[in-house]
């Protein structure tokens, strides 16, 4: 339905008053009311306030709430009928989104109406239009607490996405009050959890980050977001969200260690995202974080006494990760990383970690 053949309220106070025989300016002269405002009123110009129903209803006998019911169907007409002229610049914006695997992961609907996929996706975001979603995610002046810029991303909207899931999920659970010094505490049972492995190691690791008020979240890559992981504060409490992209033990606990020094070191308004060319980064930090998580799963001294048992073999690396307690396989990713060994040795010492049991991601 077109806006034109839309009827306001207003159609039916003429109507009402016509049957009286009264005219405009009588009404507005009992209502007291001027008569321009009344005129605005029957075309629809002016909502029909509670004061106004009030005083229709001494003047013309008809109740409260017929004229209150009425403006609410009208406006609620109306939006609709806004939305819809809005529906093909709200489609374009649907179609940037991985859509088909928000479906498949049950944040949007199985449905193919574009109309209910626009609004579950604005619902998802928690944003009005599409405007909203653009001034949290991609204008550089942000004004809330989402402190980057994803503009010059490659896939922008995907990563926005792969952002609020975390978010959504951190909602979910149930985290004490964060604390400083607890959490950084905790770090030696989670680096103990890391060399043992236990089956379900990734729900411990939820508890013991939980405790310390800490939300840590499992979220699946999307496609054309390849992150590793993302720390930022979310309603007031920090948040480290992991992909588990690389599916190795060593990959997997040094982005988390990264992402806890992210939170121990650095402030509540930042938003670190990792592997996502073109985000903005803060250079400094970042090695601020990988020293951090360098010196937990392998101090310095300890790295001395590994390149220097010269020649390393396999052996020698599990030897060290006893006497450590460090995974074997972050053994082997700092030694190659480090160009003491090549990138073909010692690969079999790596554990897989696959946090979604899928072959998908």
């Amino acid at each position: 339905m077109a806006k034109f053949l839309l009827s306001p309220p207003g159609d039916t106070i003429q109507e009402t008053i016509d049957a009286m025989a009264m005219s405009q300016s009588e009404l507005a002269e009992r209502m007291g009311r001027p008569k321009e405002k009344v005129n605005d009123i029957i075309k629809g110009r002016e909502p029909i306030t509670t004061l106004t129903a009030f005083q229709l209803e001494k003047v013309l006998g008809v109740p409260v709430m017929f004229w209150l019911n009425r403006e609410k169907e009208f406006r609620k007409q109306l939006y609709e009928i806004e939305q819809s002229e809005r529906f093909e610049q709200f489609q374009d914006w649907l179609n940037l989104f991985p859509v088909n695997e928000l479906k498949k992961m049950g944040w949007l609907p199985d449905t193919k109406e574009k109309h209910v996929l626009i609004n579950s996706l604005l619902g998802f975001f928690g944003v009005a239009s599409p405007n909203e979603w653009k001034k949290i995610y991609m204008d550089d002046e942000i004004k809330v607490s989402f402190r980057i810029s994803l503009a010059h991303t490659q896939s922008p909207h995907a990563i926005s996405a792969w952002l609020r899931m975390g978010e959504l999920q951190s909602r979910q659970l149930e985290t004490l009050v964060y604390d400083k010094r607890k959490f950084r505490d905790s770090l030696k049972q989670i680096k103990e959890l890391a060399y043992l492995m236990p089956v379900g190691f990734e729900n411990k690791l939820q508890q013991i980050c939980s405790q310390s008020g800490v939300a840590l979240v499992y979220t699946p890559n999307l496609p054309k977001a390849p992150v590793s992981g993302a720390t930022r504060w979310f309603n007031n409490k920090p948040v480290i969200q992991l992909s588990g992209r690389f599916k190795t033990d060593d990959h997997f606990w040094f982005t988390f260690f990264h992402e806890a020094a992210h939170i121990i070191l650095h402030g509540k308004k930042d938003v670190f995202l990792e592997n996502v060319d073109g985000a903005e980064t803060d250079q400094q930090k970042e090695i601020e974080a990988n020293l951090f998580a360098e010196k937990i799963l392998l101090n310095p001294s300890e790295m001395l006494e590994i390149e220097n048992a010269t020649p390393i073999d396999e052996n020698k690396i599990k030897k060290f990760s006893e006497k450590f307690g460090t995974p074997a396989g972050i053994i082997v990713g700092r030694l190659q990383h480090s160009t003491i060994v090549p990138f073909s040795f010692g690969n079999c010492l790596r554990q897989k970690i696959d946090l979604f049991h899928s072959d998908d991601q």
